[in-house]
């Protein structure tokens, strides 16, 4: 681990250990050895809290043991109380005040927040049904909508518990995070393939994995396990399970995409991996997106290898399965597909299906929209594509374009 984190520095483990003994032998007292002796008790400090033991189980497989004890000081209160619903109720009706289900309980607002406190603080809390629909963009995918009193609770839930969780997620974790998202994660691997590549002064690979049908197969014990590593509030964790139980009881598995929590669930779950990665595997270009995770690195051996142990983990610990038509190495002149775009090593392009979705959707109410995609990436000439067919109505000028 030492050789990990004097790596991230530049420097080495041996060098730092003769240049402490320098000092404490001829007790020097300049600001460089000062500095030392304060780097290297600063590097053991962190290994002492970031080595965990490893215990194994009758089967023999892993069972990591993380936290060191921190528990967050959350209380039912942040969720129940008439403030925390009402700071609720704001963020979540946020852009929402003309739909008809949001405005119907907008109609009675006090009673309503009113009778769901005291159904929260009484116990008597159930999460109700969803309504199923199906979109298209571009995959198809069930959205199961709850209703506008379950989402307001799930709202609450959300502010008060992810604070908790936020702190301990790392770096590189980008999918609904404030100050990370899509653009940032794209920005972030370029960074990471130039770094690693030299800039561009030699061959470097990208691994990209995706778990299998992830938000169906997130399992409720495990998750529900994390979550009380970290939250000790008995009612809180009651409520967290009746949202998980309101979708997927029946096989134990499976969160709902359409709630504010499941994105949260999600980070939570995944954050596993993310920790077993850089802590025990100690991979240094190492970032994710939902369920997307990428690792850079010049040695393609090496990404092969993280395959298998990416594989053991995620099937021994958390009863996830990689997709095995969506785990690739591709080079950094090939092009790295991620979010839409396809980085390499000097442009960052919109992938070709984007591209058609783009050109086939575009009209002048979401020109603005589109053309917010093409100003992060290296495309000028869609852009200008794209304005044309937008206030010509047509899609015959798309012929013939350059797209880089």
């Amino acid at each position: 681990m030492s050789e990990f984190f004097c790596g991230a520095l530049g420097i080495g483990v041996g060098s730092l250990q003769a240049r402490v003994d320098h000092v404490q032998s001829f007790r020097l007292t300049g600001r460089t050895e000062r500095v030392t002796l304060r780097l290297w008790k600063m590097l053991q400090n962190c290994m002492k809290r970031m080595i965990k033991p490893i215990q194994t189980d009758d089967n023999g497989s892993g069972i990591e043991l993380r936290g060191g004890g921190n528990h967050s000081g959350l209380s039912f209160d942040d969720i129940s109380s008439t403030l925390a619903l009402e700071r609720a109720w704001r963020k979540f009706a946020r852009g929402k005040h003309g739909r008809p289900d949001v405005a119907q309980f907008e109609v009675g607002l006090d009673e309503n927040l009113a009778a769901l406190r005291d159904e929260l603080l009484g116990g008597t809390y159930t999460h109700g049904s969803y309504v199923p629909f199906i979109v298209h963009d571009p995959k198809r995918r069930q959205i199961h909508k709850a209703s506008v009193r379950d989402r307001v609770v799930h709202q609450a839930v959300v502010s008060a518990v992810e604070p908790s969780f936020e702190r301990q997620f790392i770096f590189d974790s980008y999918s609904c995070r404030v100050g990370k998202g899509t653009h940032a994660g794209v920005l972030r691997l370029q960074h990471m393939l130039r770094r690693e590549s030299l800039n561009g002064t030699r061959g470097v690979y990208a691994l990209k994995c995706d778990v299998r049908r992830y938000f169906a197969s997130i399992d409720h014990e495990v998750l529900i396990s994390l979550i009380a590593g970290r939250v000790r509030d008995e009612k809180v964790l009651w409520l967290v399970r009746d949202i998980l139980l309101s979708h997927g009881a029946e096989v134990g598995c499976g969160i709902p995409l359409g709630n504010v929590t499941s994105q949260l669930f999600a980070n939570i779950y995944l954050h596993e991996l993310d920790w077993f990665a850089k802590q025990r595997l100690g991979v240094r270009y190492y970032l994710r997106y939902c369920d997307d995770v990428v690792v850079v690195s010049a040695d393609r051996q090496y990404l092969l290898g993280l395959v298998e142990s990416f594989s053991w983990f995620l099937g021994c610990q958390l009863k996830l399965r990689l997709h095995p038509d969506k785990t690739t190495v591709r080079t950094f002149e090939q092009g790295v597909d991620f979010l839409g775009y396809v980085v390499k090593p000097h442009a960052v392009l919109l992938r070709k299906t984007t591209r058609q979705r783009m050109l086939g959707r575009i009209a002048a109410r979401n020109l603005s929209s589109y053309l917010g995609l093409c100003s992060h990436a290296n495309a000028y000439r869609l852009s200008q594509a794209v304005q044309t067919v937008a206030w010509q109505g047509c899609n015959e000028v798309t012929d013939g374009v350059q797209w880089s």
